[in-house]
């Protein structure tokens, strides 16, 4: 509704001359026809409040709070979609790549569109030293340190003697649930 305001003082202004004597219209140009057709702040790239979005829009940069800046759905290639209405209520459900869906607060903004470089994940490193370039150090396996660096070191052979741990000692692998059992719910 609102871009149907705005659109409506665009062509008001559009129609105006410079001479205060007449008012005459003019024929729209190709720009002006442009303006009127197309709803410039569904543009993809373009930032506004999530209640400002249609249905079924796919976004990303998601704030959590109104003005905190954006935390949710930045990483190569992702998107979330709103689910339920903007307008209807003040908070809109949104689904993000998880699959989670996360009631997000309507004041809050966010970027049309999909986040570029999909193919970000699909590069090949060539070399450990491409790693090295990145800032990612070489990961060592426990067993291969000494028992006071790590609980799965030390030792005659290759044993651990115990569960996959951390190199904090708190278990990894084999169904060692973190979550609380009270989220059952996907909605956040």
């Amino acid at each position: 509704m609102s871009f149907l305001v705005r659109r409506a003082a665009v062509l008001t202004t559009l129609r105006r001359t410079f001479s205060t004597a007449t008012t005459t219209i003019e024929k729209p140009t190709k720009m002006s026809s442009y303006l009127l057709t197309h709803d410039l702040a569904s543009q993809t790239g373009s930032t506004m409040p999530i209640s400002m979005m249609r249905i079924g829009t796919l976004i990303h940069n998601i704030e959590l709070r109104p003005g905190e800046g954006g935390k949710l759905v930045r990483a190569a290639g992702t998107a979330a979609k709103i689910l339920k209405e903007p307008s209807a209520a003040a908070r809109v459900l949104v689904r993000l790549p998880s699959g989670v869906d996360k009631m997000v607060d309507t004041r809050c903004r966010a970027t049309i569109g999909t986040v570029s470089n999909p193919s970000h994940g699909a590069r090949k490193l060539r070399k450990a030293g491409h790693s090295r370039w990145l800032g990612r150090r070489p990961v060592v396996r426990g067993m291969a340190m000494n028992p006071v660096d790590h609980p799965h070191g030390g030792g005659e052979g290759r044993n651990k003697g115990r569960l996959s741990v951390t190199p904090w000692g708190k278990p990894t692998k084999g169904g060692y649930k973190t979550a609380c059992p009270k989220k059952k719910n996907r909605i956040i």
